[in-house]
């Protein structure tokens, strides 16, 4: 037996913050190779999916604006006994912390700098997903028509949607979650098996916006949603549609949970 020299990935000296103790460990354990290597390979294959991120159960919601998805994430959660996680509310704390401070929602490099430096805490009360912003909570103003407006350039700022990306994995790190909003089957948790998308005539979609008081443009929404550069609006390939047009809320929550117990999720209600 020699010893062996170590690849970068196992070497503490080069290895990343919080994988260099877990390197550190492995190297401890097999501190000597064969000159085959053949063991230094298994290091490598341990310490490779030790570091693979861990998650509970999720199921992704996505869909445009105003299909339904915020009311059949919430009910579905209920129904499951998972966490509600709105990833659109982040995205609107964000945009209200940067109007409250007179930052032009369109000037990106003051909007990545603001987003960066903000202090954005998220936490889950009842198992519902909570905000706040620099000790602030917004709960109460992310619906104004201000936010409205500009909420699209501000979820199109590269920089913002990777903290928000950040932000929603957190939650499943340590909860079964129903999580809601645009890119969350696609980009967020590809992975997971249980991903829906959730879409309603443009005709239902305005009625609903307006039921609901808000005054935001349909289609300039959906223009901004799924054209810009960084996580667009997509259907995720192996997504199951469902079209909220003409079914109540029950009925669509229904239909999702038949088609979860179909793919092997086990649900009690």
């Amino acid at each position: 037996m020699v010893a062996a020299s170590l690849p970068a990935a196992l070497d503490p000296a080069t290895a990343g913050e919080g994988r260099a103790k877990r390197g550190a460990e492995l190297i401890k354990q097999h501190r000597f190779a064969s000159p085959s290597g053949r063991r230094l390979q298994l290091i490598r294959v341990v310490f490779m999916s030790s570091n693979r991120q861990s998650f509970h159960r999720v199921v992704a919601i996505d869909g445009p604006a105003a299909s339904g998805k915020s009311s059949v994430a919430r009910e579905l959660a209920q129904r499951l006994g998972f966490a509600h996680v709105n990833s659109g509310a982040i995205y609107r704390a964000i945009t209200w912390h940067i109007l409250q401070k007179g930052i032009d929602a369109g000037d990106s490099d003051r909007v990545t700098q603001t987003a960066e430096s903000a202090e954005i805490t998220c936490y889950l009360q009842d198992n519902e997903a909570r905000i706040f912003i620099d000790n602030v909570d917004p709960t109460d103003y992310l619906r104004e028509d201000r936010v409205n407006e500009s909420v699209s350039r501000v979820s199109s700022v590269p920089r913002v949607r990777r903290i928000v990306e950040h932000k929603t994995r957190e939650y499943a790190r340590s909860h079964d979650v129903v999580m809601e909003g645009r890119d969350i089957g696609s980009v967020v948790f590809p992975d997971t098996p249980y991903k829906f998308y959730i879409v309603a005539s443009r005709e239902v979609r305005l009625r609903r916006r307006a039921a609901q008081g808000q005054r935001d443009e349909i289609t300039m929404r959906d223009h901004a949603d799924s054209s810009r550069l960084v996580s667009p609006l997509v259907l995720a390939k192996d997504a199951h549609v469902i079209d909220t047009s003409h079914l109540t809320i029950e009925g669509v929550v229904s239909e999702v949970v038949a088609r979860l117990k179909e793919m092997g999720l086990k649900v009690s209600a």
